[in-house]
């Protein structure tokens, strides 16, 4: 198994089901996951799933990526502020550029991320769409 491969399946928590922390001591939602609560100092390592849902706090559009991601431009990410407190980077997606806005209510979905190179793998993950209304 390759390094890469390896450290996808470390992380599958985070991305598939958005799985972050909260402090035992001062309860302030983490995320991604780290052994120090950023808040407080304290050791903080209980699991805590988040919502998805949140707001574009800012964004912008890719035109130039990373060998990797360079077959998906353009692509827009955003800053993402989860309702519970955390910030994420994150790509959107089911959304034109010109209709993002500051503010929009967004959600995350399970999305193909990329390609593990000559391996056949495909990388999935978060992404964030607009919220779909609920009714």
């Amino acid at each position: 198994m390759s390094n890469k491969i390896a450290l996808d399946w470390r992380l599958k928590q985070q991305r598939y089901r958005l799985e972050g922390e909260e402090c035992p001591h001062c309860e302030a939602k983490i995320f991604p996951p780290r052994d120090i609560c950023p808040e407080c100092g304290k050791p903080a390592k209980e699991p805590h799933p988040l919502s998805g849902r949140g707001e574009v706090f800012s964004f912008t559009t890719v035109k130039s990526a990373p060998a990797d991601f360079a077959k998906y431009t353009p692509y827009i990410v955003a800053l993402v502020k989860l309702a519970e407190g955390p910030m994420v980077t994150a790509q959107l997606t089911d959304v034109a550029s010109e209709d993002v806005e500051i503010g929009m209510p967004v959600e995350m979905v399970t999305r193909r991320l990329r390609d593990q190179g000559d391996e056949g793998t495909i990388i999935y993950g978060y992404k964030f769409r607009p919220l779909l209304q609920r009714g």
